[in-house]
C-alpha cells in the first residue's frame, strides 16, 4: 500500500438535497386522515336531520294505515307538523302560531296542499270543531312540509 492512497479515491460529494416531492408517508397519512375527518364531520352534520325527516316520513305512513276516524287522525297530523315543525324551525318560531298564521306558514315551507279550506279543516277537525274528512289533503300536505320544510328556496331566502 503506497502513502498516497488517499488520492486515488474519488472526491467527496455531498447528497442532493431532500426533495419536497413527493412527500413522505407521514404526510400521505396526515392527508388521508383529514379526508376522512372531513367526510365524517360532513356526514355528522347531515344526518340528524335526515334521521328527523325519515322518522317523521315513518310516522306519517303510520298515521295513513291507521283506520282512525277524521278527528283522531287530523290530531295526530296537527301534532306531528308541530312537533316537526319545532324541531327544524326552532320554538321561538313556531310555538305562537296558531290558526291562519300557523296555515300561512306550513304553506310557506311547502305543505300547499294545506292552503285554504283543507287547512281550516284539518285544524277545525284536530281542535273538535267540524270533523270534515279531507284526509287525503292533510296527508298530502303534511307528506310536502316534512320534504321540503328548512331547505332554502331558489331565491335564497328561507
Amino acid at each position: 500500500m503506497s502513502p498516497n492512497w488517499l488520492t486515488a479515491l474519488a472526491p467527496a460529494r455531498a447528497p442532493p438535497p431532500p426533495s419536497v416531492w413527493p412527500p413522505a408517508l407521514g404526510w400521505w397519512i396526515l392527508a388521508a386522515l383529514t379526508v376522512v375527518a372531513a367526510a365524517g364531520a360532513l356526514v355528522w352534520w347531515r344526518v340528524p336531520r335526515l334521521r328527523r325527516r325519515r322518522g317523521t316520513l315513518r310516522e306519517l305512513r303510520r298515521i295513513r294505515a291507521a283506520a282512525a276516524d277524521p278527528q283522531t287522525t287530523a290530531r295526530a297530523i296537527e301534532s306531528l307538523l308541530r312537533r316537526y315543525a319545532m324541531a327544524v324551525f326552532g320554538r321561538d318560531r313556531v310555538a305562537r302560531l296558531t290558526g291562519e298564521a300557523w296555515l300561512a306558514f306550513l304553506g310557506s315551507e311547502g305543505a300547499t296542499a294545506l292552503a285554504g279550506r283543507p287547512g281550516r279543516a284539518l285544524l277545525g277537525a284536530a281542535f273538535g270543531d267540524h270533523p270534515l274528512d279531507q284526509r287525503a289533503e292533510w296527508l298530502a300536505g303534511a307528506d310536502a312540509f316534512v320534504r321540503r320544510a328548512g331547505r332554502k328556496h331558489p331565491s335564497g331566502r328561507r
